[in-house]
Protein backbone atom coordinates (compact mmCIF):
# COMPACT_ATOMS: atom_id res chain seq x y z
CA UNK A 1 0.00 0.00 0.00
CA UNK A 2 2.85 2.34 0.92
CA UNK A 3 4.54 1.68 -2.43
CA UNK A 4 1.27 2.32 -4.25
CA UNK A 5 0.90 5.68 -2.52
CA UNK A 6 4.48 6.63 -3.41
CA UNK A 7 3.95 5.62 -7.07
CA UNK A 8 0.69 7.59 -7.20
CA UNK A 9 2.32 10.69 -5.72
CA UNK A 10 5.23 10.43 -8.17
CA UNK A 11 2.80 10.00 -11.08
CA UNK A 12 0.74 13.04 -10.07
CA UNK A 13 3.95 15.03 -9.57
CA UNK A 14 5.19 14.07 -13.04
CA UNK A 15 1.88 15.01 -14.67
CA UNK A 16 1.83 18.35 -12.84
CA UNK A 17 5.40 19.07 -13.95
CA UNK A 18 4.58 18.19 -17.56
CA UNK A 19 1.55 20.48 -17.54
CA UNK A 20 3.58 23.26 -15.99
CA UNK A 21 6.29 22.89 -18.63
CA UNK A 22 3.66 23.00 -21.38
CA UNK A 23 2.01 26.05 -19.90
CA UNK A 24 5.32 27.82 -19.36
CA UNK A 25 6.40 27.03 -22.90
CA UNK A 26 3.16 28.25 -24.45
CA UNK A 27 3.18 31.43 -22.37
CA UNK A 28 6.78 32.09 -23.40
CA UNK A 29 5.94 31.56 -27.08
CA UNK A 30 3.04 34.02 -26.91
CA UNK A 31 5.29 36.48 -25.09
CA UNK A 32 7.90 36.25 -27.86
CA UNK A 33 5.19 36.81 -30.46
CA UNK A 34 3.80 39.84 -28.63
CA UNK A 35 7.36 41.22 -28.44
CA UNK A 36 7.58 41.13 -32.24
CA UNK A 37 9.72 37.99 -32.39
CA UNK A 38 7.54 35.78 -34.62
CA UNK A 39 10.35 33.49 -35.83
CA UNK A 40 11.44 32.68 -32.27
CA UNK A 41 7.80 32.21 -31.23
CA UNK A 42 7.06 29.86 -34.14
CA UNK A 43 10.18 27.83 -33.40
CA UNK A 44 9.17 27.47 -29.76
CA UNK A 45 5.63 26.43 -30.69
CA UNK A 46 7.16 23.78 -32.96
CA UNK A 47 9.37 22.48 -30.16
CA UNK A 48 6.33 22.27 -27.89
CA UNK A 49 4.43 20.44 -30.64
CA UNK A 50 7.18 17.82 -30.88
CA UNK A 51 6.67 17.08 -27.17
CA UNK A 52 2.87 17.43 -27.15
CA UNK A 53 2.11 14.94 -29.91
CA UNK A 54 -1.60 14.69 -29.06
CA UNK A 55 -2.19 18.45 -28.80
CA UNK A 56 -3.14 20.39 -31.96
CA UNK A 57 -2.66 23.86 -30.46
CA UNK A 58 1.15 24.28 -30.74
CA UNK A 59 1.01 23.25 -34.42
CA UNK A 60 -1.89 25.60 -34.99
CA UNK A 61 -0.11 28.62 -33.50
CA UNK A 62 3.16 27.89 -35.31
CA UNK A 63 1.18 27.60 -38.56
CA UNK A 64 -0.64 30.87 -37.90
CA UNK A 65 2.60 32.79 -37.48
CA UNK A 66 3.96 31.44 -40.76
CA UNK A 67 0.71 32.23 -42.55
CA UNK A 68 0.14 35.72 -41.18
CA UNK A 69 3.74 36.83 -41.77
CA UNK A 70 3.46 35.70 -45.40
CA UNK A 71 0.88 38.37 -46.25
CA UNK A 72 2.69 41.21 -48.00
CA UNK A 73 5.77 39.08 -48.71
CA UNK A 74 6.97 39.89 -52.25
CA UNK A 75 9.76 37.33 -52.48
CA UNK A 76 8.17 34.16 -53.85
CA UNK A 77 10.86 31.86 -52.44
CA UNK A 78 10.35 33.25 -48.91
CA UNK A 79 6.57 33.13 -49.30
CA UNK A 80 6.70 29.54 -50.55
CA UNK A 81 8.91 28.48 -47.63
CA UNK A 82 6.59 30.08 -45.07
CA UNK A 83 3.40 28.69 -46.56
CA UNK A 84 4.89 25.22 -47.05
CA UNK A 85 5.88 25.24 -43.38
CA UNK A 86 2.42 26.49 -42.47
CA UNK A 87 0.78 23.75 -44.53
CA UNK A 88 2.91 21.03 -42.95
CA UNK A 89 1.95 22.29 -39.49
CA UNK A 90 -1.75 22.45 -40.39
CA UNK A 91 -1.53 18.90 -41.71
CA UNK A 92 -0.08 17.84 -38.35
CA UNK A 93 -2.79 19.73 -36.45
CA UNK A 94 -5.53 18.18 -38.60
CA UNK A 95 -4.13 14.69 -38.02
CA UNK A 96 -4.57 15.30 -34.28
CA UNK A 97 -7.92 17.12 -34.45
CA UNK A 98 -10.06 16.26 -37.46
CA UNK A 99 -13.01 18.41 -38.58
CA UNK A 100 -11.77 21.28 -36.41
CA UNK A 101 -13.31 24.60 -37.55
CA UNK A 102 -10.43 26.63 -36.09
CA UNK A 103 -7.95 24.70 -38.25
CA UNK A 104 -10.26 25.07 -41.27
CA UNK A 105 -10.25 28.85 -40.84
CA UNK A 106 -6.45 28.81 -40.75
CA UNK A 107 -6.33 26.62 -43.86
CA UNK A 108 -8.60 29.10 -45.64
CA UNK A 109 -6.27 31.92 -44.61
CA UNK A 110 -3.31 30.02 -46.03
CA UNK A 111 -5.09 29.70 -49.38
CA UNK A 112 -5.97 33.40 -49.17
CA UNK A 113 -2.28 34.25 -48.70
CA UNK A 114 -1.51 32.57 -52.01
CA UNK A 115 -4.38 34.39 -53.71
CA UNK A 116 -3.26 37.72 -52.25
CA UNK A 117 0.24 37.09 -53.59
CA UNK A 118 -0.86 36.20 -57.14
CA UNK A 119 -4.59 36.25 -57.77
CA UNK A 120 -4.23 35.55 -61.48
CA UNK A 121 -2.38 32.29 -60.81
CA UNK A 122 -4.04 31.06 -57.64
CA UNK A 123 -7.48 32.71 -57.56
CA UNK A 124 -9.33 30.29 -59.84
CA UNK A 125 -7.73 27.26 -58.19
CA UNK A 126 -7.97 28.18 -54.52
CA UNK A 127 -11.03 30.44 -54.22
CA UNK A 128 -13.49 27.51 -54.40
CA UNK A 129 -11.49 25.74 -51.70
CA UNK A 130 -11.70 28.80 -49.44
CA UNK A 131 -15.47 29.01 -49.93
CA UNK A 132 -15.82 25.28 -49.21
CA UNK A 133 -13.72 25.49 -46.04
CA UNK A 134 -15.74 28.37 -44.60
CA UNK A 135 -19.02 26.63 -45.45
CA UNK A 136 -17.85 23.43 -43.77
CA UNK A 137 -16.52 25.27 -40.71
CA UNK A 138 -19.79 27.19 -40.33
CA UNK A 139 -21.83 23.99 -40.59
CA UNK A 140 -19.79 22.54 -37.72
CA UNK A 141 -19.55 25.70 -35.57
CA UNK A 142 -22.18 28.29 -36.54
CA UNK A 143 -21.59 30.19 -33.28
CA UNK A 144 -17.80 30.45 -33.63
CA UNK A 145 -16.98 34.14 -34.09
CA UNK A 146 -13.75 33.50 -36.05
CA UNK A 147 -15.61 31.34 -38.55
CA UNK A 148 -18.29 33.99 -39.13
CA UNK A 149 -15.82 36.90 -39.16
CA UNK A 150 -13.28 35.25 -41.46
CA UNK A 151 -15.97 34.13 -43.88
CA UNK A 152 -17.44 37.66 -43.88
CA UNK A 153 -14.05 39.25 -44.57
CA UNK A 154 -13.48 36.84 -47.45
CA UNK A 155 -16.92 37.65 -48.88
CA UNK A 156 -16.33 41.40 -48.53
CA UNK A 157 -13.01 41.11 -50.35
CA UNK A 158 -14.61 39.06 -53.13
CA UNK A 159 -17.55 41.45 -53.44
CA UNK A 160 -15.25 44.46 -53.70
CA UNK A 161 -13.14 42.70 -56.32
CA UNK A 162 -16.22 42.11 -58.47
CA UNK A 163 -17.75 45.53 -57.73
CA UNK A 164 -20.66 44.10 -55.74
CA UNK A 165 -22.51 45.39 -52.67
CA UNK A 166 -20.95 44.41 -49.32
CA UNK A 167 -23.86 45.38 -47.04
CA UNK A 168 -25.01 41.84 -46.26
CA UNK A 169 -21.49 40.79 -45.31
CA UNK A 170 -21.07 43.82 -43.05
CA UNK A 171 -24.11 42.50 -41.17
CA UNK A 172 -22.25 39.21 -40.77
CA UNK A 173 -19.40 41.15 -39.14
CA UNK A 174 -21.90 42.67 -36.70
CA UNK A 175 -23.10 39.18 -35.86
CA UNK A 176 -19.50 38.03 -35.37
CA UNK A 177 -18.94 40.88 -32.92
CA UNK A 178 -21.98 39.73 -30.93
CA UNK A 179 -20.60 36.19 -30.91
CA UNK A 180 -17.21 37.40 -29.65
CA UNK A 181 -18.99 38.93 -26.64
CA UNK A 182 -20.35 35.49 -25.71
CA UNK A 183 -17.42 33.31 -26.78
CA UNK A 184 -15.43 31.45 -24.12
CA UNK A 185 -12.27 29.61 -25.26
CA UNK A 186 -11.76 26.09 -23.88
CA UNK A 187 -8.42 27.09 -22.34
CA UNK A 188 -6.08 30.05 -22.15
CA UNK A 189 -4.24 28.68 -25.20
CA UNK A 190 -7.26 28.05 -27.44
CA UNK A 191 -7.92 30.57 -30.23
CA UNK A 192 -9.70 33.74 -29.16
CA UNK A 193 -8.32 36.19 -31.72
CA UNK A 194 -10.32 38.24 -34.22
CA UNK A 195 -12.42 40.77 -32.33
CA UNK A 196 -10.09 43.73 -33.05
CA UNK A 197 -10.05 42.85 -36.74
CA UNK A 198 -13.86 42.78 -36.87
CA UNK A 199 -14.08 46.19 -35.20
CA UNK A 200 -11.59 47.57 -37.73
CA UNK A 201 -13.53 46.13 -40.68
CA UNK A 202 -16.83 47.49 -39.34
CA UNK A 203 -15.37 51.01 -39.42
CA UNK A 204 -14.78 50.56 -43.15
CA UNK A 205 -18.33 49.27 -43.55
CA UNK A 206 -19.75 52.45 -42.05
CA UNK A 207 -17.83 54.84 -44.32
Amino acid sequence: MKHLIIITVLFISAVTTAQTNYEKGMQKAFELWSNNKPVEAANLFERIASAETDNWLPCYWAAQINILTSFGEQDKDKLTAKLKKGQDLLNDATAISKNNPEIMVMQALLHTAWIAFDGATYGMILSPKVVELYAKAEAIAPENPRVIASKAEWNIGSAKYFGQDTTAFCKDLERALELFAKFKPESEFHPKWGKDRVEELLKSCKK
